[in-house]
């Protein structure tokens, strides 16, 4: 069993399929299905079930899968790191959106600032994918609104974010005192898709408070939210830095909560992930505009 094998491997797994494996290795399909079988007879398993032309990877195979992948990113680590010892190199950062879109940038700007050679490769999306993306080695390290749930994700706290309950400007809950979810719920409700961070979030809050409701619009756009909430559609509960913009603007009005809804926004990477240099900088960095943002509340 060689490195190639795993690397070929890892290829059919991420493809599903040795056909487009083979492309992106350029390789001749005939190797890439001798490279797998060599691989199961190596270690006497099966890795994929095989019906008519599609391949799936069995129990076995993903449990293969999770080592094989972080054995190849650290072999190209270690290659990058040996050869060009005194390069700067590349940072790939996963990012959810709400902090991508509001926090991301003044990190990247003050990462710049210490390393200006550096390149930095950032995607934003979900927290769910970005987990995703840690656990396939696609990113170094990511900023999540949620507690991770793949096996293996290293998480630490860098600040606190709440939940703001927002209405059409004028609305009655506006002018409570305190409001009470059970009162938020006498109103249409605009939510984010289920396996967001801030709707599993507040899911969780309204199971534990024994309300239950029916959404009257899910998005997977916190904006298109927001706008649907500004021209009268319903209420929502968002994560703060989202709605910050339009609540100083007066396009919304904020719903005082009677108890706040907190929530942690996080630094995750892969419990194998080698951290260099450049990403215990990257990590400070974020824990330095966490400590600013609390001393300001």
């Amino acid at each position: 069993m060689t490195l190639r094998h795993m690397r070929i491997f890892v290829a059919v797994f991420q493809n599903g399929s040795v056909t487009k494996a083979s492309k992106e290795l350029h390789l001749a399909q005939p190797s890439v299905s001798l490279a797998i079988r060599e691989l199961e007879d190596y270690y006497g398993v099966c890795l994929f079930e095989r019906i008519g032309r599609t391949i799936s990877p069995t129990d076995c195979g993903r449990e293969f899968y999770r080592y094989a992948v972080h054995i190849d990113g650290m072999f190209d680590e270690m290659e990058k790191r040996i050869r060009d010892w005194d390069a700067i190199g590349t940072l790939r950062i996963g990012s959810s959106i709400a902090i991508g879109t509001h926090i991301l940038p003044t990190l990247l700007v003050r990462l710049k600032n210490l390393y200006p050679e550096l390149v930095v490769k950032t995607v934003v999306n979900s927290s769910r994918m970005v987990e995703q993306e840690l656990a396939d080695n696609l990113v170094d390290i990511g900023l999540i609104e949620n507690v991770p749930e793949l096996e293996g994700i290293v998480a630490e706290q860098f600040m606190d974010d709440e939940l703001c309950a927002i209405a059409p400007v004028g609305h009655p809950l506006t002018r409570e005192g305190q409001v009470q979810l059970a009162q938020l719920v006498q109103y249409p409700i605009l939510m984010r898709e289920k396996g967001s961070a801030g709707r599993d979030i507040m899911d969780a809050y309204f199971a534990m408070s024994q309300l239950r409701f029916s959404p009257a619009w899910e998005s997977t756009s916190s904006q298109a939210i927001v706008r649907g909430v500004e021209k009268g559609l319903g209420v929502a509960i968002l994560p703060y830095l989202l709605v910050r913009d339009s609540l100083e603007r007066g396009e919304i009005a904020r719903i005082p909560l009677h108890t706040p809804i907190w929530h942690g926004l996080n630094i995750v990477y892969h419990k194998s992930k080698y951290l260099t240099s450049n990403m215990k900088a990257f990590m400070a960095i974020a824990r330095e505009y966490g400590e600013e943002q609390g001393e300001r509340k």
